[in-house]
């Protein structure tokens, strides 16, 4: 990769790890769902009118909006608003790789070989450690809720492989406008109609920016950059950038939010992110252009 590429793959890696410590900013000024919907909104608008119309077919975009867009953000923001700290959130939802390589073996026959398996093995004893450190300092209960959005991460993976896009720009902001009134219903069913009003009517220019940032920063740049990148250089080149992100995650909450790194988060972060290094290695005889880019890489928080 020439030197500008190799710049940019980690400024996309920063960007999206620095997005965990922006979405625990804009929770201060939202409730959890409705952040999400506002997130998936702005992504969607206006961007849905210059992508063109979906490359594929609509039944994959429903899906993917709503167990990526519904289920896997709905459950980060939760679990983030009830005490998950942004940095231990950027790292342990790093997990998905595991749960991608589960679903991948149920749903499509894909069997895990026995550096899969170990680099599995690894990446849980990484959650475990982390769990054991988080039980210490915070609730595991919204530590549950982040493993639980890693799993529906790691679903919307092997639907987003079905669905194969050519185009995961296009594929991500039409996919952004699945869950905005899903999102809505539930944010008025369980937060209430007077605490969204209030968080709108109380706007100001930090929720504001907040609010791009996660849309058109995290989502539209970063999936346009990581895209642009996956085209001219093999996945394989790319994807271990994307190891990077709790990297930024954790030293950026560290830097902005104050949070504590100790050396058992720091012992949970090498065998996590090792473990997924593992877990994300496509075997040889199946490194070709028939296996979509965007289920091999994964995709931001």
């Amino acid at each position: 990769m020439k030197p500008a590429h190799i710049s940019l793959a980690v400024l996309v890696a920063a960007v999206w790890g620095v997005n965990f410590t922006v979405i625990e900013i804009g929770l201060g000024h939202f409730p959890p769902l409705l952040f999400s919907a506002l997130r998936f909104l702005v992504a969607a608008v206006p961007a849905v009118f210059f992508v063109g119309r979906p490359k594929v077919a609509w039944k994959w975009i429903v899906a993917v909006g709503l167990v990526l867009g519904v289920a896997k953000f709905g459950l980060l923001f939760i679990g983030m608003d009830a005490g998950m700290p942004a940095g231990l959130s950027s790292l342990v939802l790093q997990v998905q790789a595991v749960f991608t390589a589960v679903a991948a073996f149920a749903f499509l026959g894909e069997r895990p070989g026995r550096v899969r398996l170990c680099g599995m093995a690894v990446a849980l004893a990484g959650v475990v450690l982390a769990a054991v450190d988080e039980g210490t300092a915070g609730p595991l209960g919204a530590f549950a809720l982040v493993i639980a959005a890693a799993a529906c991460w790691g679903l919307s993976n092997v639907l987003t492989r079905k669905a194969s896009p050519p185009d995961p720009l296009n594929f991500m902001v039409w996919v952004s406008t699945v869950p905005v009134l899903p999102l809505l219903g539930l944010s008025l069913l369980t937060e209430g109609p007077s605490r969204d009003l209030d968080a709108l009517r109380d706007l100001d220019p930090q929720g504001a920016g907040v609010v791009v940032y996660v849309a058109w920063i995290t989502t539209v740049f970063g999936f346009g950059a990581w895209g642009w990148l996956l085209h001219r250089h093999p996945a394989s080149t790319v994807a271990p950038f994307s190891l990077l992100v709790p990297v930024f995650g954790m030293s950026s909450a560290a830097l902005f939010l104050h949070e504590g790194v100790g050396p058992l988060r720091w012992a949970s972060a090498a065998l996590l992110v090792g473990g997924v290094a593992l877990t994300s290695r496509t075997p040889r005889k199946v490194q070709s252009a028939d296996v979509p880019a965007p289920e091999r890489v994964g995709a931001p928080a």
